[in-house]
C-alpha cells in the first residue's frame, strides 16, 4: 500500500506510519497474508531513515498486527484482520435530478444457474472462441507499430470500410466508410446522437413499451422523452407528439412486443419525419435471426432525406462483451458525432474493432451466423411449441418472427416481487414485461428469453415457469 508523511503533523513519522498501517489492517484494505512493503525499501520510497520504519514495523509486530516471516518480510496476521466495512463517510454531493431518475435495467451483470429466460442473452456456448484466439493473435500483429496512438474517434478506416460490404450484403444499407462511427452499442450511439441532434427540454419520442436503457440515457442529457405506444403494426405514428426532434424505433423487431413495422407505417414515419424536421435513429439490433417472414426493407434505404440513422450492434450476433456497434450518419452530422465522440471517450477500443475487422473479413462471422441461425431456429419453434401446451386459458403468446426473445402476455401475473421470488425458487431467471413500459399504464407479462438456453431445455424451463404461474 502507498504510505504518506505530513512533515507538519504534531505526530512523529514513525507513529504517522504506524497508524496507516494498523487503519489499513483493521479496515480491511490490507487483507490477511497481505505483505508489507520492505523496511529498506519503504524508506527510500519515503526519504527517511530505515528506523524510522522499522520503529513502526516493530510495535504493530508487538501488538500482533503483523508478523515477520524468513525470506518472505512482513505479513498481515489472519485474525488480525477483520472483514471489510462498508465506508460510512458522508458527501455534500447529490447528482442532477435528471441523473437520479435513471435506474438501473436488467440483470445482466448477475450470474445466473438454473434455467435462463432472461430477455437479451445469447448462447455463450456458441462463441467462436477459436476462431476469436486466432483473429485476436492477427489483430496484435496488425497494431503492433499503432500502440502509442488512440486511433481515429469514428474507428479504423479499414473497419468501417469492412462494415460497409457486411452491410451492404447482410441488410441492404448502402454507406460509405466516411458516413459509418463505431460505437460501444446502441445506448452509446442514441447518446451520441442526442448530444448533436438535442438540446436539455427538447422532445424525443420512444416506442412504449421500449428499451429502457435508451429512455434513460435520453432523460440523463435533459431531453424530454415521450412515449408514442404500438400495436400489431408497430409504433402508430398518428400519435407522434409533434413537437418531437427525434424517434427511436425498432422497427425490424420491436422490442419488446416482437411486432414488425408494417411498410405503411414505415412510410408514414418517413413523411412525419420530413414534415417535423426530425431524426430517427432505427435500431435493427437483431434482425439477423429472422425465422420465417421476409425482411421489409430498412427504414434507412427508404429515405430520400437523410432523416434516418441506422444503428446496429454486435450483441446479439456475437456477444455484449465485446461492446461494440456502429452507426450510419448522414453526411451533415458526421463531423459533429466524431467531434463528440472523442470527446466523451477518444473513440472505439483498436484491438476489439480490429479482431473483428478480420472475424468479418475471413468469413468467420458469416460462418457463425449460419451456425447460430440454424441452432437459434430449434429453439425459436421449441419455445413457440412448449408454450402452446400450457393450459392457460388467460396467457397470450404475442406473434413474433424473428430475435432471440418473444413476449407473453399473463393479465393475472403476480406482481413482479412475488414474480421474481417465485422464479428464484424454480431455478429461473425472468424479465418481466412490467419494466418496459415506463410511460403508461403497463401490462403484465414476461419477455421469454431463449437465446441462453439449450434446445433440450425449454420444455422443462417452460413447465417450472406454468409452475410458477400457478
Amino acid at each position: 500500500m502507498e504510505l504518506f508523511l505530513d512533515p507538519s503533523d504534531h505526530r512523529s513519522l514513525s507513529r504517522q506510519l504506524y497508524d496507516q498501517i494498523r487503519e489499513a489492517i483493521t479496515d480491511g484494505r490490507l487483507p490477511a497474508g497481505g505483505r508489507l512493503k520492505p523496511s529498506r525499501a519503504a524508506a527510500q520510497d519515503l526519504g527517511v531513515a530505515r528506523s524510522t520504519v522499522t520503529d513502526a514495523y516493530t510495535r504493530l509486530a508487538a501488538e500482533g498486527h503483523i508478523e515477520g516471516r524468513r525470506g518472505g518480510g512482513s505479513v498481515v496476521v489472519s485474525h488480525a484482520s477483520p472483514r471489510p466495512v462498508r465506508s460510512s463517510v458522508r458527501t455534500a454531493l447529490v447528482p442532477t435530478a435528471e441523473a437520479a431518475a435513471v435506474r438501473r435495467y436488467g440483470t445482466d451483470w448477475q450470474p445466473h444457474s438454473g434455467y435462463d429466460l432472461t430477455a437479451g442473452r445469447v448462447d455463450t456456448r456458441l462463441f467462436p472462441l477459436t476462431d476469436w484466439r486466432r483473429c485476436t493473435n492477427r489483430a496484435v500483429t496488425r497494431l503492433a507499430r499503432h500502440f502509442g496512438h488512440y486511433g481515429d474517434p469514428a474507428g479504423s478506416i479499414e473497419f468501417r470500410h469492412t462494415l460497409t460490404h457486411w452491410l451492404a450484403r447482410s441488410r441492404g444499407v448502402a454507406a460509405t466508410a466516411d458516413r459509418i462511427v463505431v460505437t460501444h452499442g446502441t445506448g452509446h450511439a442514441v447518446d451520441l446522437l442526442a448530444r448533436v441532434l438535442l438540446r436539455p427540454g427538447d422532445v424525443a419520442a420512444v416506442e412504449e413499451p421500449g428499451y429502457p436503457p435508451v429512455t434513460n440515457v435520453l432523460r440523463a442529457l435533459g431531453i424530454n422523452v415521450v412515449g408514442v405506444p404500438v400495436d400489431e403494426h408497430g409504433l402508430i405514428v398518428d400519435t407522434l407528439p409533434a413537437a418531437a426532434r427525434l424517434v427511436h424505433v425498432t422497427p425490424s423487431h420491436q422490442y419488446p412486443l416482437g411486432v414488425t413495422l408494417s411498410g405503411q407505417r414505415r412510410l408514414a414515419l418517413l413523411r412525419w419525419a420530413s414534415r417535423s424536421g426530425a431524426a430517427v435513429i432505427e435500431d435493427d439490433y437483431d434482425s439477423e435471426f429472422r425465422y420465417t417472414t421476409r425482411p421489409l426493407e430498412p427504414l434507412h434505404r427508404l429515405d430520400r432525406d437523410g432523416r434516418v440513422i441506422y444503428v446496429g450492434t454486435f450483441s446479439k450476433t456475437l456477444s455484449p462483451a465485446l461492446r461494440t456497434g456502429f452507426a450510419v450518419v448522414p453526411p451533415g452530422l458526421v463531423s459533429a458525432v466524431t467531434a463528440v465522440r472523442q470527446a466523451v471517450d477518444a473513440g472505439p477500443p483498436a484491438l476489439i474493432t480490429e479482431a473483428l475487422n478480420v472475424f468479418i473479413e475471413h468469413g468467420y462471422f458469416d460462418r457463425h451466423l449460419r451456425r447460430s441461425r440454424k441452432i437459434y431456429a430449434e429453439r425459436h419453434h421449441a419455445i413457440r411449441a412448449a408454450l402452446s401446451s400450457l393450459s392457460r386459458s388467460r396467457l397470450t403468446v404475442l406473434p413474433s418472427q424473428a430475435g432471440l426473445h418473444m413476449t407473453v402476455l399473463i393479465p393475472d401475473a403476480p406482481d413482479d416481487d412475488e414474480l421474481i421470488a417465485r422464479a428464484v425458487r424454480h431455478g429461473l431467471g425472468l424479465s418481466s414485461l412490467r419494466l418496459t413500459y415506463q410511460h403508461s399504464e403497463p401490462k403484465a407479462g414476461i419477455v421469454l428469453g431463449f437465446g441462453a438456453l439449450s434446445t433440450s431445455d425449454i420444455p422443462r424451463a417452460i413447465s417450472l415457469l406454468d409452475q410458477c404461474l400457478h
